[in-house]
């Protein structure tokens, strides 16, 4: 009922000749790929020559990030039309690296993804909690405040998608990987959350799930009921392995 997406998020990674190699060698790879989305979300300086690459494929263009206002004394960000003016269909909100690192707070991404959605892309909204609150036994109440916070007011309709990406935090970058029945747990949490909050709408939204997805790995996770895809980093700086996690079916 959901088509899987895979993701791959290319953070501070790759300039401009490197990321157009990068897509150009990945493209021929997952060519035949019909019963899953891909998208690329590469560093915001090589997204225009990424976007001309992908012309013509169904490889999906998104950004890393968007700032809420269309234009104005913002220096340093990047609109939600700044990102459509290059091709871009999807754009990752509250990643737990802007969150960690650069303070964003729910209420931020909230703004973030509404913004997303007022200007025609798809909000990837990223969810997860630290190694510390695993530990606390918080991760759930972690995702609740998450989820509350960042979708406040944000509504999807048939043409107005968002998806959700769980990230736990202490397996991002680590090579840890949470067990498929883990992430489950959290998914199915998830998804019970979106029932009540979107009704319907909640069986129709994909959840991803990321945090050192890798090409041996990806199956399992992927047989998991309330799975819908990966939100994969460093595996898509490799094509030859990002490829391998699209086209997990085998």
């Amino acid at each position: 009922m959901r088509k899987p997406l895979i993701a791959g998020n290319w953070k501070m990674s790759r300039r401009l000749a490197e990321a157009v190699t990068l897509v150009e060698t990945l493209k021929p790879l997952v060519a035949e790929v019909t019963d899953a989305d891909v998208a690329v979300c590469p560093p915001f300086t090589a997204l225009a020559a990424v976007g001309r690459a992908l012309a013509g494929t169904r490889i999906l263009l998104g950004g890393q990030d968007l700032f809420w206002e269309t234009e104005g004394a913002f220096t340093g960000e990047v609109s939600g039309p700044m990102l459509r003016d290059v091709g871009c269909r999807v754009v990752l909100v509250g990643h737990s690296e802007r969150r960690q690192i650069l303070g964003e707070s729910d209420g931020t991404v909230n703004r973030k993804a509404r913004a997303a959605l007022a200007h025609g892309l798809v909000p990837i909204v990223c969810l997860g909690e630290t190694l510390f609150e695993r530990e606390q036994g918080q991760t759930l109440s972690v995702i609740e405040r998450q989820l509350t916070g960042g979708l406040e007011g944000v509504q999807p309709t048939a043409d107005r998608e968002v998806i959700l990406a769980y990230e736990p935090v202490w397996a991002i970058g680590t090579g840890r990987t949470a067990t498929p029945a883990q992430a489950n747990e959290v998914h199915a949490f998830i998804r019970g959350w979106l029932a009540r909050a979107w009704g319907d709408r909640a069986m129709a939204t994909r959840v991803l799930y990321g945090g050192s997805v890798k090409p041996d790995h990806i199956k399992a996770l992927m047989e998991q009921p309330d799975i819908d895809g990966a939100l994969v980093g460093g595996a898509s700086l490799d094509a030859a392995a990002f490829a391998a996690i699209v086209r997990y079916r085998g």
